[in-house]
């Protein structure tokens, strides 16, 4: 059981214990910090349930996996989504890899999302003749909560090897559960870019990335005031320009050092039908028949919307790349984040959005 300190992965320890499962809890370090709170809220929590908890000192894979990533996708002017490499890499990479040298048969997440079993239909399903199985990854019962969104790259034969306990459960269901059994978990929610620090992702920026001037300008080219750095904007985000505004980022410009904005919220700028991702992830294992019409999120707690999938092939590369035609125009697409696909509550797989067709 990977743990946090937090009330969702102590929990779901909790509810795993209840449900018969020999736990065994693991607590990692990712970053270097001060603030020991959360690795103490882990030890108290594990000393209640009775399980044992390793430490795994994770620093140094943590950083050149999900930090330098970080830092690298913001020089190049796109917006990074550590969240999305933390778990492909981190938690369902090296803890998985280590859990199952551990002779684990699962590892466990305080994920909210859900995990389906049946039988394999076809061969379509990647089922071994050892195992014929399929797994689904659904969304959450807390619609609100729900991180499916973050577990696009997950494939059958990690699903095989993975348990969401709170998967079936409201956020305030867990909070009363942490209290009636009295778990000594740290309080407060955990934040979404986790090593960044208290005061905030811009001056982590500034301290890695320091500081490069350059132009704002507007669509046509004409100066609109200075930035001090690409890598504190991303797309739709309101620019302060020192003028009459509000300016909103349209397009962020590695090469040339600019940003650009307008000073219209609901711009046609910033609207777009298409994007080209790459990098997917099927879950089942195989590509789906093309096109294909689903629905799709482009960002954390963005509404799934209609659209269609179609493969694209370019001849100077092998890889495979996907065209995702909207269809209604999305604000504020952004390169260096998610697109994830779904079918109805089933995530189909995903990518990162490479860049937009305008």
């Amino acid at each position: 059981m990977a743990m946090s300190g937090g009330v969702d992965s102590s929990v779901a320890a909790a509810l795993l214990r209840r449900r018969g499962f020999e736990v065994e809890g693991v607590y990692m370090r990712l970053f270097n910090t001060k603030d020991k709170h959360n690795e103490r809220a882990a030890k108290a929590v594990a000393k209640n349930l009775g399980i044992g908890l390793k430490i795994l000192d994770l620093r140094k894979e943590f950083k050149k996996m999900v930090i330098d990533y970080f830092l690298r996708e913001f020089k190049a002017g796109r917006t990074p989504n550590p969240c999305v490499v933390c778990n492909q890499k981190i938690k369902f990479g090296l803890l998985l890899k280590k859990a199952m040298q551990m002779k684990a048969d699962y590892i466990a997440t305080g994920h909210y999302a859900r995990r389906c079993e049946r039988k394999a239909q076809s061969a379509k399903c990647k089922a071994t003749a050892k195992n014929l199985k399929f797994f689904y990854l659904l969304s959450a019962k807390n619609k609100i909560k729900d991180q499916s969104y973050f577990l696009y790259n997950l494939t059958q034969e990690k699903l095989a090897r993975i348990l969401f306990p709170l998967g079936g459960y409201k956020k305030s269901e867990v909070y009363q559960m942490a209290e009636k059994w009295k778990l000594p978990y740290k309080k407060g929610e955990s934040v979404d870019i986790c090593f960044v620090g208290e005061k905030g992702h811009r001056e982590f920026l500034k301290k890695h990335l320091g500081l490069k001037k350059g132009k704002i300008v507007d669509v046509t080219g004409k100066t609109l005031g200075e930035h001090q750095g690409i890598w504190f904007y991303t797309i739709g985000q309101r620019a302060d320009v020192g003028g009459p505004g509000p300016f909103y980022v349209i397009r962020v410009d590695a090469n040339k050092n600019l940003v650009v904005a307008s000073n219209k919220f609901r711009g046609e700028e910033l609207y777009q039908k298409e994007l080209i991702a790459e990098n997917v992830n099927w879950i089942s294992g195989t590509e789906p028949e093309m096109p294909l019409k689903c629905r799709a999120r482009i960002r954390y707690g963005h509404e799934a919307v209609p659209v269609v999938v179609s493969s694209i092939k370019y001849q100077v590369s092998s890889n495979r790349n996907f065209k995702v035609n909207f269809k209604n125009s999305q604000r504020a697409i952004t390169p260096g984040q998610s697109v994830v696909f779904y079918k109805r509550n089933e995530v189909l797989g995903g990518g990162v959005i490479s860049w937009l067709v305008y």
